[in-house]
C-alpha cells in the first residue's frame, strides 16, 4: 500500500479512534495523516510511522511511542504526559505547547524539533547532552529570559529555580505554580494570576506587578526592590510578607495604592492593610 492509500485509510476513519489504532498497529503507515484531536491515550504504538502527520491537540498521554517515527509531525497543543518516546524520531517535529510532563525521551532524536512553550517537569527524561533548559521549554531550571509568555496557561507549573529575567508574562495564569527561587527581575507581570503561588526566595526586583492577583501567595524572603508598578496588585492573605516589606509597599504613590484590581475589585492599599490585620490577629 503506497503513502497516498495509507493516508486515505487513516483519514477516512480519523474520528474512529479504535480503527485508527488498529490501522496503525497492523502496519499501515500514518505518514501525512490528519489526526487532529485524536485520542490514543495509553496505546501501544511502538515503531509506528507518523512522519509528517497532523496530531494537533491529540491526547497521547501514557502512549508508548518507543522507536516511532514522528519526524516533521505537527503536535501543537498535544498531551504526551507520561508517554514513552525512547529512541523515537522527533526530528523537525513541532512540539509547540506540548505537555511532556513525566515523558521518557531517552535516546530520542530531537534534531531541529521546535520546543517553544513545551511543558516538562522534574520527572521528564530528556536525551543525554540535550540542552532542554535553553530550548524554550518550560519547567524547573529553565532559561526563559525575555520569553514571550503573555496570557499563557501555566497553572500549577513547576518553575523552581528558573530564570525569567525580563520575561513577558502579562495576563498569564500561574495559579498555584511553584516559583520558588525564580528570577523575575524586570519581568512584565501585568494582570497575571499568581493566586496561591510559591515565590519563596524569588527575585522580583524591577518587575511590573500592576494588576497582579497575588492572593494567598507565599512571599517569604522574596526580593522586590524598585518595582516598576504595584497599581491594582492584590496582596490579600499573602504569607511571608514582613512588616518592613509591607511598609515599603505602602510607601508607593497614593494613586497606585488606590487603584482597583480589575478582577478582585480590591485596591492595592486595602489588600496590604487587610494582610497586615490578618497577621496581627493570627
Amino acid at each position: 500500500m503506497n503513502n497516498e492509500q495509507s493516508k486515505s485509510t487513516i483519514d477516512r476513519h480519523r474520528q474512529d479512534h479504535q480503527q485508527i489504532f488498529a490501522a496503525l498497529t497492523s502496519g499501515i503507515s500514518g505518514s501525512h495523516a490528519d489526526l487532529y484531536q485524536v485520542n490514543l491515550s495509553g496505546r501501544d504504538l511502538r515503531q509506528v510511522d507518523l512522519q509528517h502527520s497532523t496530531l494537533i491537540r491529540a491526547n497521547l498521554s501514557q502512549a508508548d511511542f518507543s522507536q516511532a517515527n514522528l519526524s516533521q509531525a505537527d503536535l501543537r497543543g498535544a498531551s504526551l504526559s507520561q508517554a514513552k518516546l525512547s529512541a523515537a524520531n522527533l526530528s523537525g517535529a513541532c512540539l509547540y505547547r506540548v505537555d511532556l510532563s513525566g515523558a521518557d525521551l531517552s535516546n530520542a532524536d530531537l534534531t531541529d524539533a521546535k520546543l517553544r512553550g513545551v511543558r516538562y517537569d522534574r520527572h521528564t527524561i530528556f536525551p543525554d547532552n540535550f540542552n532542554y533548559k535553553s530550548s524554550g521549554a518550560i519547567g524547573p531550571g529553565a532559561n526563559l529570559n525575555g520569553a514571550q509568555l503573555n496570557t499563557a496557561n501555566l497553572r500549577y507549573i513547576d518553575l523552581q529555580g528558573a530564570s525569567l529575567l525580563g520575561a513577558y508574562l502579562g495576563g498569564a495564569d500561574l495559579t498555584g505554580a511553584n516559583l520558588q527561587g525564580v528570577r523575575l527581575s524586570q519581568a512584565d507581570l501585568r494582570r497575571a494570576f499568581l493566586t496561591g503561588v510559591c515565590l519563596r526566595n524569588a527575585g522580583l526586583n524591577g518587575a511590573n506587578l500592576a494588576g497582579v492577583d497575588l492572593r494567598a501567595a507565599d512571599l517569604t524572603d522574596v526580593e522586590f526592590d524598585r518595582l516598576e508598578s504595584i497599581a491594582g496588585a492584590d496582596f490579600s492573605h499573602v504569607r511571608g510578607l514582613t512588616d518592613e516589606m509591607r511598609s515599603r509597599l505602602l510607601n508607593y504613590p497614593t494613586q497606585e495604592l488606590e487603584t482597583y484590581n480589575s478582577f478582585t475589585r480590591n485596591t492595592t492599599g486595602a489588600s496590604l492593610l487587610v494582610s497586615g490585620k490578618l497577621k496581627v490577629e493570627s
